[in-house]
């Protein structure tokens, strides 16, 4: 069994007054997990892409949207694949877009909707999901100063 990293979980949000919606996708009948709610997640094209560029491409190619600012969440989602006998370690990142930003779905999903932080968290399946929700929200609604997320510079809105 081995350690590896080849996916990216990026949980994109929009503020909506003093408080911030998620933006959830819903899973294709075609794709695995069917029907199920997510944020945006997606796999590292190669071992030379790094995760961060991997959250804004996925972001791009699942959503058609470019975010205004970009951070590493705190947190780090695992779990075990069984077909690789491995444990893998997902890298957690936030996308603020403009609220008025128009959402175009990839056929990897066939819905999405603007969710507030609780049905955010009754959507997701997995644990380590909403909690990367709960650590995104107390941050950007609570302004917790404990909490340190980088940001990634974005050089320029097409990036």
């Amino acid at each position: 069994m081995n350690l590896s990293a080849p996916l990216i979980e990026a949980h994109i949000f929009r503020k909506k007054g003093n408080d911030i919606e998620f933006l959830m996708l819903k899973r294709a009948e075609k794709e695995i997990y069917p029907g199920f709610w997510q944020m945006v997640t997606g796999a590292l094209k190669d071992e030379n892409e790094k995760a961060y560029r991997t959250a804004l491409r996925e972001i791009m190619e699942e959503t058609g949207l470019t975010p205004i600012q970009f951070w590493v969440v705190p947190h780090i989602n695992s779990f075990y694949w069984v077909e690789k006998d491995s444990i893998c370690q997902i890298p957690v990142f936030a996308a603020l877009v403009e609220s008025d930003s128009k959402v175009i779905i990839s056929d990897e999903h066939s819905d999405f909707k603007w969710v507030d932080k609780n049905e955010a968290v009754e959507l997701l399946a997995w644990k380590g999901q909403r909690e990367s929700v709960e650590i995104v929200y107390e941050y950007f609604v609570h302004q917790q100063n404990f909490l340190k997320f980088v940001e990634i510079p974005l050089r320029d809105k097409k990036n």
